[in-house]
């Protein structure tokens, strides 16, 4: 088939429109044996002493089963690097930081500031009348958060470390630039924190796990992670370091090394992982944003089973420097927030081109994004894929509860759905596995002080041939020339599953799996059914909470709960776009958001940082009026 050359002349790298073959969809896996315990313990010893255990469990998990399809792989040529780059609008180059609170923005708000979600705009807002002051929301969050205190703060469990000084001194100085009315951005003086994955001046970055890998810069260089100097020059006030599953190698973000944070709407589940820390702070109310990675879902996934907002930009649009992307053709960094508006402020800041990054700074500067939730009726010819048998993977309930949402896009919003068909998605979650595996064996050749279930996932990369490593590649470039030709035929579309076909993790032995950890990989590959296609090939995704089912141990489990129903575990729906699209993907989360609005509600966790806050100012005030003023920074 010819190639649309002026379609392709848009952007740098991008894969050549090609049909895959006209495979019918066909899901059949061996059982993986789910482990913990003592037990798990005993079999990590034994996969890493004994090679022909290793050979089993690389065979039972079907990493061989690509040697099947190999006559259809024959003809393409491995692709190790899944970077597309738009190259339209580069002569763009506002600065990202002036970002204000528009009309659209404001009604977006609106949805969720109505059931007390503090958004960035709100904090804003706030902070711009006086009503309340960084100063007073840092005093409030840290002995919410802090692990050096006896006892532990309240929510610590997502916190692996606080710098206290540091937290002070940037709340101080945006509390003074907003009485001076000099703000630097929407962000200034907005609480935020960072998955223990992102190097921060100041702090140790150990990944989850119990090593020290913090990066080592050159002598008078910074370590600080572009994304986070980012929001740091913006204003945003960094609270330090959140929890995170070890090496982000699974999706339940369980760690036996730190403690395991629990789900905010019920404690005997999961948050979702590998990113956590990071969807339980902005779940519970104590930030609005925070940054996480995606390597396989690892900011989707907790954020729909917290029901936040995530977003998984374009591989390679974010830039990593000066540190190094352990998983560099699968992983990206990216924003959860509570709610589009936020998401979308945070985006904007860290997605600026990084001038000493190959890759990032081949990017344009973010666009402005409206978040009307109503697009006029000449906007029409907007798209919506559906691959049917991919998606009825998922409960029915979860099915319906997406479905709706969806149908409501249709009615509202001017959306036609089509169904989609994309070829070897089972064998292509199996690809991007694989390749997960292979790099973490060569990013960790030392497995002292992991985890039983990291030396077990370990040991499964360190196996691979390089021939089978070699054909998940060649499946990559044909999935990504066959998603090319989708977009040929559908300019625009965005192809829509649920973020997950369950709902949630539940933790089957809370005392024994949250000591020793876990190792189920029929659960983990279940929850990354949808997202590793986004990783693999390197396209953009987003989240959005989409309705709460019943949890296990109540009658009816699985049924659609109501938003008074206790215990319930939220839902979430994804939309993939063209590589380079995400602002169509926060136009479209925006809608989602204005149409599931009703179907949002708070965690029984959440806290009122606005309220305490403003009751902390009241106080230091009347300790100042006493001659007590500096009380409460001893309390901290």
């Amino acid at each position: 088939m010819a190639i649309d050359k002026e379609e392709r002349s848009k952007f740098l790298n991008y894969p050549e429109p090609r049909p895959g073959p006209d495979i019918p969809y066909q899901n059949v896996r061996k059982s993986s044996p789910a482990m913990g315990g003592l037990q798990l313990v005993f079999a990590a010893v034994l996969v890493e002493w004994f090679g022909f255990i290793r050979t089993w469990l690389w065979q039972n998990a079907g990493f061989g089963d690509l040697r099947w399809i190999r006559q259809y792989l024959d003809t393409y040529e491995p692709r190790f690097d899944p970077t597309v780059i738009p190259i339209m609008n580069q002569a763009i180059d506002a600065d990202s930081r002036d970002i204000v609170v528009s009309s659209s923005t404001t009604s977006t708000k609106s949805h969720t500031a109505a059931r007390k979600f503090y958004s960035v705009a709100d904090y804003q807002a706030l902070y711009a009348s006086g009503k309340l002051t960084p100063t007073a929301v840092a005093q409030t969050l840290l002995p919410l958060i802090r692990r050096d205190i006896n006892p532990c703060g309240e929510h610590s469990i997502a916190w692996l470390e606080s710098r206290v000084d540091l937290i002070l001194a940037a709340a101080d100085a945006s509390t003074l630039r907003y009485k001076e009315n000099r703000p630097l951005s929407i962000l200034d003086g907005v609480p935020t924190a960072v998955k223990d994955e992102y190097d921060v001046e100041g702090y140790k970055t150990c990944l989850g796990s119990r090593n020290d890998y913090t990066h080592e810069a050159a002598v008078g260089m910074p370590i600080t992670s572009w994304s986070v100097t980012r929001l740091e020059e913006a204003g945003a006030i960094n609270f330090g370091k959140l929890s995170m599953h070890e090496f982000g190698l699974d999706t339940s973000s369980n760690n036996p090394n730190y403690g395991t944070p629990l789900n905010p709407f019920n404690n005997r589940y999961y948050t979702g992982g590998s990113s956590g820390g990071a969807a339980y702070a902005v779940s519970t109310g104590l930030i609005p944003i925070a940054l996480g990675s995606d390597g396989g879902g690892s900011i989707r996934i907790p954020a729909a089973f917290c029901s936040v907002y995530g977003l998984k930009p374009s591989h390679g649009r974010i830039s990593y420097k000066p540190g190094i992307n352990h998983f560099d053709t699968c992983s990206v960094n990216g924003p959860l927030a509570v709610d589009i508006a936020s998401l979308s402020a945070v985006y904007r800041i860290i997605a600026a081109p990084n001038p000493v990054c190959p890759t990032s700074s081949l990017f344009a500067s973010p666009l402005p994004v409206s978040l009307a939730s109503s697009p006029s009726k000449a906007q029409t010819g907007r798209t919506l894929g559906i691959p049917e048998a991919w998606f009825s993977r998922s409960t029915p309930t979860i099915q319906r509860l997406c479905r709706t949402v969806l149908d409501r896009l249709v009615a509202l919003n001017n959306y036609t759905i089509i169904p989609i068909t994309i070829p070897f998605l089972p064998e292509g979650q199996t690809a991007h596995a694989m390749t997960i595996l292979c790099h973490a064996a060569t990013a960790v050749p030392e497995t002292r002080n992991l985890t039983a279930a990291n030396k077990i996932l370990i040991c499964l990369g360190r196996v691979t041939p390089t021939t089978d490593f070699l054909l998940a590649q060649k499946l990559r470039q044909l999935l990504m020339q066959h998603l090319a030709d989708l977009w040929r035929k559908h300019p625009g579309m965005i192809i829509v599953t649920p973020t997950t076909p369950c709902a949630g993790w539940h933790i089957a032995d809370p005392k024994v799996d949250l000591k020793y950890g876990i190792s189920d990989g029929d659960q983990t590959l279940k929850t990354m059914e949808y997202v590793w296609l986004a990783n693999f090939t390197g396209l953009p995704s987003i989240t959005v909470p989409v309705g709460f089912v019943l949890p296990v141990g109540e009658r009816g489990v699985g049924e659609e709960a109501g938003n008074d129903t206790g215990g319930k575990i939220p839902v979430g729906l994804m939309g993939m776009g063209e590589w380079g699209s995400e602002e169509q993907l926060l136009q479209w989360g925006a809608e989602a958001e204005a149409a599931g609005a009703e179907r949002r509600s708070r965690p029984p966790t959440w806290v009122d940082v606005v309220a305490r806050a403003r009751e902390e100012m009241q106080r230091v005030d009347y300790e100042k009026d006493n001659g007590h003023g500096s009380a409460l920074r001893k309390r901290i």
